[in-house]
């Protein structure tokens, strides 16, 4: 891949999927009750908030590796970033980075003002995290977790639905849980390595980010299956929310991959894990298809109505 092209990271896009949630709910919910006109509207709507909230990243991404550079050359992997490699100067990604992020926001008042603004807000909240938050241990990845919890509002606002408490709340621990694993994925890749590079925000105890990896993994697993079986989730999807709640199992089994990978010190990439882990596909595969048939397929729901008490 070319250097400018990595250095915009566009695998880490896969991230912005939590902008596409709400569309993806909203369709098989309230969605299968309105004029077939409005639906595709929408849609277009939740993409662009998707492709405004990459770029915006993608900047900060570009903008990260030309700051962090001396530092990034002491760790293991991070040393062949772009930037930290020597194939972009720094100069170069800072103006890639501004000029995305500038894009990405007037592409989000494209969508509305109040898309718009959530965008700002995102960007502004990154700002805090590279000066200063990503320096303090668990604000740095409680900040990355709002960060991913505002993808999700703004892909609600830019298709104009409400979204539920529970949908947050399971965003923002999921995201929190990766957010640790990334740091046990860095400490232990760099103690395997050695080498001069510490952690920012002063993660050298690995048993204190066990306590993190354990506690955030239970709570995003524990907000899942809350949502799945809240009377929101009833309402909306029928006879669907006990097959969401039934996918509990493959959520679970997903996150021990992850954590198991932080473990080991291998990426936390979602693509790599896609790549290199046949047992996380196979989790996120039978979580995908099994979420689809639940909401969207009326003979599983017709089995369901059949086989469990309303």
């Amino acid at each position: 891949m070319p250097a400018i092209l990595r250095l915009l990271r566009p695998g880490d896009w896969t991230k912005g999927v939590f902008v596409l949630v709400p569309i993806v709910f909203w369709l098989a919910g309230e969605g299968r009750t309105v004029d077939a006109s409005i639906a595709p509207a929408k849609v277009r709507a939740a993409f662009m908030a998707f492709v405004a909230i990459g770029l915006v990243a993608s900047g900060w991404y570009a903008l990260n590796d030309a700051w962090d550079a001396a530092e990034d050359r002491l760790h293991p992997t991070k040393r062949r970033r772009p930037v930290a490699s020597g194939a972009v100067s720094a100069g170069t990604a800072s103006i890639i980075g501004v000029a995305c992020m500038l894009v990405g926001i007037t592409l989000g008042f494209r969508v509305g003002n109040a898309a718009g603004w959530l965008i700002v807000s995102y960007a502004v909240l990154q700002a805090g995290y590279n000066l200063t938050l990503k320096r303090r241990a668990y604000l740095d990845v409680a900040t990355i977790a709002l960060g991913f919890t505002l993808r999700a509002v703004t892909g609600a606002v830019a298709i104009d639905v409400r979204i539920s408490v529970w949908l947050v709340l399971c965003v923002f621990f999921l995201t929190l849980f990766l957010g640790f694993v990334k740091r046990t994925c860095d400490l232990v890749a760099a103690q395997r390595e050695g080498g001069g590079w510490s952690q920012r925000a002063g993660y050298g105890d690995e048993q204190e980010l066990q306590f993190l990896l354990a506690i955030s993994a239970c709570m995003a697993v524990l907000m899942y299956l809350l949502y799945a079986l809240s009377d929101h989730a009833k309402s909306l999807y029928g006879a669907g929310a006990a097959g969401l709640a039934l996918l509990t199992p493959f959520v679970l089994l997903v996150v021990y991959r992850f954590y198991r990978r932080a473990r080991r010190g291998l990426s936390d990439s979602p693509l790599e894990v896609l790549r290199t882990d046949r047992t996380a596909l196979v989790g996120m595969a039978c979580f995908v298809a099994g979420t689809w048939a639940s909401l969207y397929w009326p003979p599983a729901k017709q089995w369901l109505e059949r086989l469990f008490i309303a």
